[in-house]
């Protein structure tokens, strides 16, 4: 693939021409990413989710990032399963602060079957108030992504984090196959797969080449891609680990940009550390959805009021999703909750 014609959906990229994508010079990499960009999205739209922890901390894996491990002291306070009253309140004010999808992430290697009807109710009920729903819940057998997908999941997130080849360095607990395995059982169960990876967690660039093709290579790319910037969490053992030059992670959005085309690529974890201007790179390399919210399960993200400012700015406008019902009363619900969101203040904390 040339740089002038990046345009192909393709899943058997080699590594050495990733690692060209990641060297040519700055300038010309970011048109590439930007020109691929423009083909299939609008340039100057951004989709919006908000993340909300519904079981928090004492989790049994060691990865090596993660301030929710029950290996590491951290300082966190583990909380049970949240009831689906605290979901639903959680996800009208995020509805309300302009979010477009609700995501609901728990602290589990992979969920208890005891648990399965309440995360199915949680998904019912966000998905009545005309939002989309993503969940990351660990490790999903066949049996549980089916039960996901007939609760009306739209989207299953699940990170391959680094690459094959760095992954023992970070997580020992569960394998790379594991992972895979998991988006597999997503995709066939005919859920959305969102999965990416996290970045400056002592990996080389051989590595984010790496992982890039991992996700590219699947047998379908990712609809959506969160490219997360580790946060240093102390009692963590990355807690010391060096900067990343802000300059690689903007390299690694754009060679996202460009294996994945047609893919949402997400700033996720991190951007608390960014300022406007290296968000303003971001997405110009071809970023186009962000989480939205005061905090991502247990880390610091941009308030909402920072966020919308940053795209006053930037001529930046949210991304809309409709969203479609069989049972017309229940879009007429639909449509009164929308104009009560609507008329509140426009945008808060969620």
């Amino acid at each position: 693939m040339s740089a002038t014609t990046p345009d192909d959906i393709r899943n058997n990229w080699q590594r050495d021409e990733v690692l060209a994508l990641f060297n040519q010079p700055f300038n010309d990499l970011l048109f590439t990413a930007q020109t691929v960009h423009r083909r299939h999205f609008d340039a100057n739209k951004v989709q919006l989710s908000t993340l909300m922890s519904i079981k928090t901390g004492a989790c049994p894996e060691d990865c090596k990032y993660c301030p929710q491990s029950a290996r590491y002291d951290t300082g966190l306070e583990k909380e049970k399963l949240v009831d689906v009253e605290r979901v639903i309140a959680e996800a009208r004010a995020a509805k309300a602060s302009g979010a477009s999808r609700f995501c609901m992430g728990a602290a589990w290697r992979s969920p208890h079957q005891r648990d399965m009807p309440a995360v199915a109710a949680m998904v019912r009920e966000v998905k009545a108030l005309g939002l989309e729903t993503c969940m990351t819940l660990g490790m999903l057998d066949d049996q549980q992504a089916q039960q996901l997908a007939e609760a009306g999941l739209d989207y299953y997130n699940h990170n391959l984090d680094t690459s094959p080849e760095f992954y023992g360095e970070i997580i020992t607990t569960r394998t790379y196959q594991d992972r895979l395995e998991t988006l597999d059982n997503v995709r066939k169960a005919g859920m959305k797969v969102c999965a990416g990876g996290i970045i400056g967690m002592g990996e080389g660039q051989r590595d984010r080449a790496g992982l890039l093709m991992a996700l590219a290579n699947l047998p379908e790319h990712p609809d959506s891609v969160p490219i997360n910037m580790l946060v240093k969490v102390a009692g963590t053992p990355l807690q010391d680990e060096a900067e990343l030059d802000p300059f690689e992670f903007i390299r690694t959005i754009a060679v996202a940009r460009i294996m994945m085309p047609k893919a949402h690529v997400r700033l996720s974890a991190g951007r608390e550390e960014m300022n406007d201007q290296m968000q303003a790179l971001a997405f110009l390399a071809g970023a186009n959805s962000i989480f939205y919210c005061e905090k991502l399960l247990t880390t610091a993200n941009p308030n909402a009021n920072r966020d919308m400012a940053l795209f006053a700015r930037l001529g930046i406008e949210r991304e809309s999703v409709a969203t479609a019902h069989d049972n017309s009363d229940q879009q007429r619900a639909l449509e009164r909750q929308i104009a009560a969101a609507d008329s509140s203040a426009a945008f808060y904390p969620a």
